[in-house]
This record gives C-alpha cells, structure tokens and sequence, in this order.
C-alpha cells in the first residue's frame, strides 16, 4: 500500500470532533498510542526477559498501525501528505548522517 492510498483511507474512518480544524485530537491520540507501544515493550522486558514472542510482534504491529493513523490523522490537519513527510524526513536524516561521518 502507497502512503497517498493509506491516508486517504484512513481518513475515512476519522471521526472526532471539528476534523481538519483540531490537530491537538490527533495528537493526543499519537502521543497514547505511542505510550502503548512503550509499554509494551517495557513488558517485553520485565515479563518475558526481553524475549520478543509472536504473540507481542502481533501486539506491537497493532499498536503501530494505530501510531500510523494518528500521524496520518495529523498530516491531514497541517494540509500535509504522509509522501511529504516522509520525504522531508529522509533528507533530514541524510544530512544528521552525512554531519556525524564527517
């Protein structure tokens, strides 16, 4: 799946208050879904000693995938695509990169 194709799919199922007018909402939910992932893998380590079972990657890939919609869900808020993000993030990297081997 294209990330042009994803978000507008995901945005067929965002339903909160004042769409494209309230980017703290999505937001919020980012930075929850974000403590999700924490915490799971926080039980990776202190239950199952670090070990990273099927049962926690299908966890984990779950909660991703709602990570995924709220920065989507953001995008939509600033007039962004998920592409420009990700381009923009890219050439970002690529300079950190190139400055920290140089």
């Amino acid at each position: 799946m294209r990330f042009e194709d994803y978000q507008k799919e995901a945005g067929t199922t965002a339903l909160y208050p004042n769409r494209l007018r309230n980017i703290e909402y999505p937001v919020l939910g980012l930075t929850g879904e974000a403590g999700e992932v924490a915490n799971i893998a926080k039980k990776i380590q202190r239950d199952f000693d670090g070990k990273l079972t099927d049962e926690l990657r299908g966890r984990l890939k779950e909660e991703l995938g709602d990570v995924l919609w709220y920065i989507s869900a953001c995008a939509d808020e600033l007039g962004l695509t998920l592409q420009e993000i990700a381009e923009c993030n890219i050439i970002k990297l690529a300079k950190r990169h190139k400055t920290s081997n140089a």
